[in-house]
């Protein structure tokens, strides 16, 4: 019985020992990767924290008035002039004043009446490469930006968002003398004239100046002699007589 008992031992499988310590060894294997993905997740935090608070330093500039921020100081310095009013660049010919040279300079073309970029496909001079570049568009027939309320296309993302405004009834331009709102700041800018008495257009034929340029295009009509207009039912009868 008892060499039974021995042979029956010694016949005892050692393979779960090896098992056991296999699945030993891929459970450290498995913490391991845990351990090197949870570092990466924080390498990777900390990067993106190092990059955003980078591209915070870089603007420090920061305006009092309405908080927004600039990289230069320069830059706020220009911007705070729409705050202050103040505009230090003046006209020589006409006296009007302006926030940055870029605009009195494109400005100056005005009296100049130079126009030194040409469109190539049907002759038009324009003051500035920019104007040159939207007035290609009419050429192409290109219209990608489409009203989804109503299906008017435009060919500029300013005049689709100054449409889209016309919808919403958004009236963000505020004129700051009599509160009456605006969509855009042109239209803003051409009320203001009635409180400044600002009368930038003038005649080429008489000391007369005007607040906007129809009213300018209408005056000169009277020097030319030009009657585009007629009426369309006299026309008919004229013709029909002869």
């Amino acid at each position: 019985m008892e060499f039974i008992k021995e042979e029956i031992e010694d016949m005892s499988d050692p393979e779960p020992s090896r098992i056991k310590h296999e699945d030993t060894e891929e459970q450290i294997d498995q913490v391991r990767v845990k351990q090197q993905r949870q570092e990466l997740n924080e390498v990777e935090e900390e990067h993106c924290n190092f990059t955003i608070q980078r591209t915070k330093a870089k603007k420090t500039h920061n305006c009092t008035q309405c908080g927004k921020s600039f990289t230069q100081k320069g830059n706020l310095k220009i911007h705070m002039r729409i705050h202050t009013g103040e505009k230090p660049y003046t006209c020589t010919q006409c006296e009007k004043s302006f926030t940055n040279l870029p605009d009195l300079k494109y400005h100056l073309h005005v009296h100049s009446g130079e126009k030194p970029f040409n469109c190539d496909q049907c002759g038009k001079d324009f003051i500035s490469s920019s104007n040159l570049k939207k007035h290609l568009i009419v050429h192409s027939d290109e219209r990608p930006y489409v009203c989804s309320l109503c299906g008017k296309s435009f060919s500029w993302p300013d005049s689709f968002k100054q449409h889209q405004k016309r919808h919403n009834e958004v009236r963000d331009h505020v004129c700051c003398d009599c509160g009456k709102s605006f969509t855009t700041a042109e239209h803003l800018k051409r009320h203001q004239r009635i409180h400044t008495g600002e009368k930038p257009y003038k005649c080429s034929y008489c000391d007369k100046s005007f607040t906007q340029p129809g009213t300018l295009k209408s005056h000169e009509r009277v020097h030319t002699g030009e009657k585009p207009y007629y009426c369309t039912q006299l026309w008919k009868e004229f013709h029909k007589f002869n």
